[in-house]
């Protein structure tokens, strides 16, 4: 049985929006408790977590069937329905990455200080569809449309730490590694040693790979299937990390990558968590 706190009937409000419709948040809120539960919940047990009458949750469940957002099994218990699918698929579907990275910038009164960037993989490449280029020069441009090494490069690191150590190796068959600035891993049993130190971190570092003097730190973005579908970066001269060792500069990449991730309604693992299975994904 599912430990799972019990839901609130009525989501608290924490702004001074328009009022809620009752009706609607009570099956909003059921929907939200079966789908925490993840097993059949019976009338009974509804009405006790949401604290209601079973009258109220009667018709609610009654309402939510009919509709196909609910499914009523055979001894009564009910169990989220396949309707809820056309919701996540429209989701997913009205949702670009690209474009939410720039709405995180869309309020800001000017650039930031340090670049910010936002990648995709495209083979063993990533290729930059975002930037947010900083006030401070790098004398590295990062263009919408740029690729670079992804084995090298902050945002490639973070994207390939959580996929599977097969998906890396497919990516360089000849086991050797190209290098920019003279460094780097030089073959992939190096890399897959650095990509297991990044998910250990929680995000990936770039010390001079692709430019000397250029300090880049990677976190990545998953969508709502878990799977790394991006990377935030932010790149700054070696010698403006500070007495922090740019600590500063690795909360803003994290929290970017975060955000991103919620929106795309994914849910960041642990930095314990091992890598997932991309099989699937790339087949």
């Amino acid at each position: 049985m599912s430990t799972t706190a019990p839901a609130r009937a009525t989501p608290r409000r924490t702004d001074d929006g328009p009022p809620l419709v009752p009706a609607v948040s009570r099956a909003l809120t059921l929907l939200d408790r079966l789908a925490q539960c993840r097993e059949p919940m019976t009338l009974a047990r509804i009405a006790t977590d949401l604290a209601l009458p079973k009258s109220s949750v009667h018709g609610l469940c009654n309402t939510l069937v009919c509709f196909g957002y609910l499914r009523r099994q055979d001894d009564g218990s009910y169990l989220i329905g396949p309707r809820v699918m056309s919701l996540a698929e429209a989701f997913v579907h009205g949702t670009n990455v690209a474009q939410e990275f720039n709405a995180l910038w869309k309020d800001a009164q000017a650039a930031p200080d340090e670049t910010m960037l936002l990648s995709v993989l495209n083979g063993a490449e990533v290729v930059y569809v975002a930037a947010r280029n900083g006030t401070r020069p790098l004398g590295l441009a990062f263009n919408v449309g740029m690729r670079l090494p992804a084995h090298l490069a902050a945002t490639g690191r973070a994207m390939l730490a959580y996929h599977d150590a097969e998906f890396v190796r497919r990516l360089y068959p000849g086991g050797a590694l190209p290098r920019m600035a003279g460094k780097g891993p030089r073959t992939v049993a190096e890399l897959l040693k650095e990509l297991t130190l990044t998910r250990q971190r929680g995000h990936s570092i770039d010390d001079g790979n692709i430019r000397e003097g250029v300090y880049c730190l990677g976190a990545p973005v998953f969508d709502a299937a878990g799977q790394p579908i991006a990377g935030v970066g932010v790149c700054i001269h070696r010698a403006m990390l500070g007495s922090d060792r740019g600590a500063r500069h690795r909360e803003a990449v994290l929290e970017a990558a975060r955000t991103l991730s919620q929106r795309l309604g994914g849910v960041p693992p642990t930095t314990e968590a091992a890598p997932r299975s991309t099989r699937k994904a790339h087949r």
